[in-house]
This record gives C-alpha cells, sequence and structure tokens, in this order.
C-alpha cells in the first residue's frame, strides 16, 4: 500500500458591522486535492496470476462561498438572534479512477473511469428566542444538490445528472435551571449524500437519505471548579452506506439506528492545572435484521479518552493523555472482532517570546495496537479456498517528535 495525495487551501473571509446589533460575514474558498492510492487488499481472490492490486486516483477542484447575516433585536420583552445566509459549495472532480494494476506500473483493466461534477446550494434560518432562564432556538436549513457524472468507459458519450432537494429542520431548548444547572434538548433532521456515480447510473437508489437526531442533556458545576455535563442521545439513519473501494461501488445496509449516553467532566485542580475525561456508550444496529446479524461493523460501543494538562506556567504547557477505544464488531454477526486497545500520549512545549520549542511522544508504553481494521475475504498465491479475516494497518509505535518554532 502506498501512494500520494496533496492539497492547497485559499480562504477569503469578509466581516462588516452594519450597526451596534447587526453584521454581515461571508468566506469564499477554494481548494486544490490530488489523490493517488495503490492497495491490495484481497491479495489473489480474484485474479490467482496478476494479484488483486487497485489503483484509486483523482483530481478534485473544490470552490465555494458562504455568506450570514445575523441581528440581534428586541421582541416586545423576549430578547432574539436571527441568522439567516446562503452558500454553495462545487466539487469538480476530474480523471476519478479505480483500475486494476500490476507493479503499480501496468493497468490491467479500468472499473471505474470518468468525471464527476457535484453542487450543493444551501440556504438556512435561524431564530433564538430568550424567555428569561428558557431559550427556544427553532431553525431549517434547505440544500439542494446536483450530481452530475460522465462515465467515460461508456462506449456512447453520456454525460447524465440528478438533482435533488431536501429540508431540514430542528428545534432545541436550553433552560437554566440556576447559574449552576442547566437543561438542554436538542432535536433535528439531517442527511447523507449518496456517492454521485451510484445515483447517476441508479436513480433509484436513494440520493439523500434522511438523518434524525436528539440530545437530552445537562451541564452542571457542583463546585466552583468542576463542570459535568451528561446526555442522552438517539441518532436513526434512513439508509446506511458502505463504500466497497476493491469494486467502486457503493452497498445499501438498510436503516440503523443508534442510541447512547455521553459523560464528561472538567476539573481544575490548581491555577495552572487541569483535569478532563469523557466516556461515551452508544448500541448501534441495523433495523431490519434479524438479533445476533444485526451487528454495524466497526461501529464502537465504548469510548473513553482523559488527559492531566498544564496550562500558562512560566511559559510551559503541556499534557498526559490517554484514550481507549473496546473491541468491536467487524462483521454483522459479530463472529469477526476488531481488537481495542487503550493509547498514551505526552507533549510538553515551552515558549518564550516569538520562539516555541516542544517535545512529544506517542504511545508512551509502546502498545501493540491495529489502527484501522475491517473484515475482508482474501486468499494467498498458495491457497484453494479463500479466507475472511481482520485485515490492518499497525498503530504507531513508541514515537518521539520535536518542535521547533518562530512566531512573526
Amino acid at each position: 500500500m502506498g501512494g500520494t495525495t496533496s492539497r492547497t487551501n485559499v480562504n477569503a473571509t469578509f466581516f462588516h458591522e452594519i450597526d451596534d446589533r447587526t453584521t454581515f460575514s461571508g468566506n469564499a474558498f477554494y481548494s486544490k486535492y490530488k489523490f493517488e492510492l495503490f492497495s491490495n487488499f484481497t491479495f489473489f481472490l480474484n485474479d490467482p496470476v496478476n494479484g488483486d492490486q487497485i489503483r484509486q486516483y483523482e483530481n478534485r477542484d473544490i470552490y465555494g462561498l458562504n455568506t450570514e447575516w445575523a441581528k440581534q433585536l428586541t421582541l416586545g420583552k423576549v430578547e432574539t438572534k436571527l441568522r439567516v445566509g446562503a452558500g454553495f459549495r462545487a466539487d469538480d472532480i476530474g480523471d476519478t479512477e479505480l483500475a486494476n494494476t500490476k507493479n503499480r506500473q501496468q493497468t490491467l483493466s479500468k472499473v471505474q473511469f470518468g468525471d464527476i461534477n457535484q453542487a450543493n446550494l444551501f440556504g438556512f434560518a435561524d431564530a433564538q428566542f430568550r424567555f428569561g432562564r428558557l431559550m427556544i432556538n427553532p431553525a431549517v436549513r434547505v440544500d439542494n444538490f446536483q450530481f452530475t457524472y460522465y462515465d467515460r468507459l461508456d462506449t456512447l458519450y453520456k454525460n447524465t445528472g440528478v438533482s435533488k432537494s431536501i429540508v431540514s429542520p430542528k428545534l432545541n431548548f436550553v433552560y437554566d435551571a440556576t447559574d449552576q444547572v442547566q437543561f438542554y434538548l436538542k432535536s433535528g433532521s439531517g442527511f447523507h449524500s449518496n456517492d454521485a456515480r451510484v445515483v447517476v447510473n441508479d436513480p433509484t437508489r436513494p440520493t439523500l437519505p434522511r438523518a434524525l437526531g436528539a440530545d437530552l442533556g445537562t451541564v452542571l458545576k457542583p463546585a466552583s471548579k468542576l463542570i459535568v455535563n451528561a446526555a442522552a442521545w438517539y441518532l436513526f439513519l434512513e439508509q446506511e452506506f458502505v463504500w466497497v473501494g476493491d469494486a467502486g461501488i457503493v452497498e445499501l445496509s438498510g436503516p440503523t439506528k443508534r442510541l447512547g449516553v455521553d459523560v464528561g467532566a472538567r476539573y481544575q485542580i490548581g491555577k495552572f492545572i487541569f483535569l478532563d475525561g469523557d466516556v461515551n456508550y452508544a448500541f448501534a444496529r441495523s433495523i431490519n435484521e434479524e438479533d445476533g446479524q444485526n451487528y454495524i461493523p466497526l461501529a464502537p460501543d465504548l469510548t473513553a479518552m482523559a488527559g492531566i494538562s498544564l496550562v500558562n506556567f512560566k511559559g510551559f504547557n503541556g499534557s498526559l493523555r490517554a484514550r481507549h477505544l473496546r473491541s468491536r464488531p467487524a462483521n454483522e454477526d459479530n463472529s469477526i472482532v476488531a481488537v481495542g486497545y487503550t493509547i498514551s500520549d505526552f507533549t510538553v512545549n515551552y515558549q518564550t517570546g516569538p520562539f516555541l520549542v516542544g517535545f512529544t511522544i506517542e504511545n508512551i508504553f509502546d502498545v501493540q495496537w491495529k489502527e484501522t481494521q475491517f473484515a475482508t475475504e482474501s486468499r494467498l498465491q498458495n491457497e484453494m479456498a479463500s479466507t475472511e479475516e481482520i485485515h490492518f494497518t499497525p498503530g504507531v509505535s513508541r514515537f518521539f517528535r520535536m518542535r521547533v518554532a518562530y512566531s512573526f
């Protein structure tokens, strides 16, 4: 596995204060992105002679504009904030390619080859109404997507396109029970856009399947230097997508649901020392599948992170942090497991004037861990039958890095 990638970004921002309570802002952006990757996850499963090496390539131009008008006003006795905005983003992707290759030099066959143009035009309106300790926040966003694909493998010229619009409302409530206790309920609708090549070639496939979510939580300050937050949440996806990179297709795996609990805390030990920690639990399942066959591959059920930080102590800043990911199903029946890990990192920086010197140790205890993991069917060249098992990229071993910077 290997390849090259590059990205160049340009961003321009604008802000204008129309009056004491009204502003207008915007930003225009452009990004140039190139990507080429050679990989082989199935070894000799499909081609027992040359192997299954693939090349993925794209040359992408991204450009767009975001604008927003904001105003604060009083409606009767109700303090109100209004935001209205619009914008667009366009992705011009030329020579997007998936090909079977040999030794990174010879192209054996092209699986996908063409040009993608995708444009998103959107507008939104957002309002906040404060009734004493209660804040109500309704909002709505409207998106229109234009998908166009020119398939260069088609013997007849066919530059086809699909258009789809979607309305995404949201409604939030925030209640400050006291200066130390806040409750909130956040709900909203969103979407997950499909691959342009899929929806253009088969318009019956879902283009913008909807996502529905809600959070019910609280923020507490039981002591002057302690903040605790907790939330229960739910997320429904109308359609789950699985990108199969080797075949250049997107598979549908049906609707899914996720529900969970997040708990976090922040505590200031002294003037310069802070503790923090977060624990997140999620239950994720496919809705239309039988129990025991309805796991969502690689969806984590338990993650956690914690750390201690030193902030602005005589020019020193640093932290000792740990992150944990529990083992999780790698396939739908949990017969293959992606192994979890716990990794710790340390960093310290010292700044004097414009000079900064820093030192970082990643994976302090030199834990052997697997970073990217997924279940894949593969076959070695001398094997008669294929095997489905975990394929992975190894996580970084203990690593030392030094940083020197000068600001001007």
